[in-house]
């Protein structure tokens, strides 16, 4: 692929400088811009979390993409899409919105830590979202980058709801692994509420017992290559990356210290 991978779409699970500057926002800052640098074209998607404050980053709402819903739980979710600028890197970023997922003003757990009870249907509606608001741009994806557990859908539903729409025939999913959910738990019915369209239940077996690790689990299954983006990720992640022979990108503290991680990546996704 390394003639054709021209089209990269990163899928954040957080960003500077829209949120606080951990290591996962900031690889998901520098990466788009580095890649688009390096003569990719690329687009960049995270949620629109209550924190993030509209004024100050001059957001606003994009009405051709908006306006769609999507049933979660047998509920209408609509669904907002708008868009901000990092003028110094010449990054547009895309933000996905709903009242009832990303209204509230933390990221994933309340003020007290404990992860939200629906962060199983904010997984749901983002990687849907991400996926219906791609078709709507009409923009075919080379590789599907994805960060952090609220994207660990995306590879499920890619490979098994639009694995024959045009737009995504020939995409292929890079997950990186953080371990920031590892060791959640998600609600009972998890499964049950992904079973959709070219979704059974045996396709999502491992979330039968719905908790981070499962989750992490279930979208290396359906992607086409990992890189491991911390020290800290769970020994059994590793061992089902082995077990599968997915192409793997090891660790390097260095290359984050140097900013080299990026040309690593790159060469990664070329290799695809």
């Amino acid at each position: 692929m390394a003639d054709t991978a021209k089209k990269v779409l990163f899928v954040n699970s957080e960003m500077s400088p829209f949120l606080p500057d951990t290591r996962v926002a900031g690889i998901c800052r520098a990466l788009p811009q580095g890649i688009q640098e390096r003569k990719k074209e690329i687009r960049s998607f995270m949620p629109k979390y209550g924190c993030i404050n509209e004024r100050k980053n001059q957001l606003h709402e994009v009405i051709r993409l908006s306006g769609m819903n999507l049933i979660i739980s047998d509920v209408d979710r609509p669904l907002v899409i708008k868009v901000a600028s990092i003028s110094s890197a010449r990054l547009q970023v895309y933000f996905l919105d709903n009242d009832d997922y990303f209204r509230r003003k933390q990221i994933d757990r309340d003020a007290e830590g404990r992860f939200f009870a629906d962060n199983d249907e904010r997984a749901i509606f983002f990687a849907r979202g991400i996926l219906e608001t791609v078709k709507k741009l009409r923009w075919a994806p080379d590789i599907i980058h994805c960060h952090g557990w609220i994207s660990q859908l995306v590879p499920l539903y890619l490979k098994k709801i639009y694995r024959d729409d045009p737009i995504f025939a020939g995409s292929k999913v890079v997950l990186s692994l953080y371990g920031d959910a590892d060791g959640e738990s998600f609600s009972q019915d998890f499964a049950k509420k992904i079973v959709a369209g070219g979704i059974q239940a045996g396709d999502i077996a491992l979330l039968e017992k719905p908790n981070g690790i499962n989750l992490a689990k279930t979208a290396i299954t359906y992607s086409d290559a990992v890189i491991f983006g911390d020290a800290g990720v769970d020994a059994s992640l590793k061992k089902y990356c082995t077990s599968l022979k997915l192409p793997v990108l090891p660790y390097s503290e260095k290359s984050f210290e140097d900013g080299s991680y990026i040309d690593e990546y790159d060469r990664f996704y070329d290799q695809l």
